[in-house]
């Protein structure tokens, strides 16, 4: 995978189906935001409860993310070759790259996904799998039908090769290096 941020001037053809659909989905008008999950496009639209959960994260990793040089957010995130485009609850990215139009999964240090009723089985299996696909080194999934959370590590063409859990919410989820912390999540 690529180690540069994808130009905000990417060329447009036309004839690129993968290239068009990105393309539309990054000019919708209005404050909606969007993503593609394996060609299908999906209205973001989280709950205040989703919201909550992915706060509760934002607000614990501040600290490791700032001394890192690193940006905590929900910005996009492209799997180039598919037709996928991806909008994370939480990315944390290195600082630098944090101005791109959107990052490939691998120049992120750690990716969240929290589900909701309406995707719970896309973050719990689509995208767990692409973002070991694309070299994602860390994928926290917050199931909140479910109660757990899961650390997801180590990348492979199979998928992850480390899975640390489920665990139920209220148990202490341990995010190694380089954040090198354990999260609380009784208020998830």
């Amino acid at each position: 995978m690529s180690v540069q941020p994808h130009s905000d001037t990417a060329s447009y053809v036309a004839d690129d189906p993968e290239t068009a659909l990105k393309y539309a989905i990054q000019h919708v008008r209005g404050d909606d935001r969007v993503q593609i999950v394996e060609g299908v496009i999906e209205p973001l639209s989280p709950t205040w409860g989703h919201e909550k959960a992915a706060d509760k994260i934002r607000n614990q990793i501040a600290p490791v993310v700032s001394k890192l040089g690193c940006v905590a957010g929900s910005g996009n995130l492209d799997l180039p070759g598919s037709t996928n485009w991806y909008v994370p609850d939480v990315a944390v990215v290195p600082e630098e790259l944090a101005e791109a139009r959107a990052l490939l999964p691998d120049q992120t240090l750690l990716v969240v996904e929290v589900t909701s009723d309406s995707n719970g089985d896309t973050d719990r299996i689509v995208k767990r799998r692409r973002y070991a696909e694309y070299r994602a080194p860390l994928y926290l999934l917050v199931d909140r039908q479910e109660r757990t959370c899961t650390l997801y590590s180590e990348p492979g063409d199979l998928g992850y090769t480390e899975v640390h859990g489920p665990h139920p919410f209220g148990t202490p989820i341990r995010l190694p290096e380089p954040f090198d912390l354990e999260l609380d999540t009784s208020e998830f």
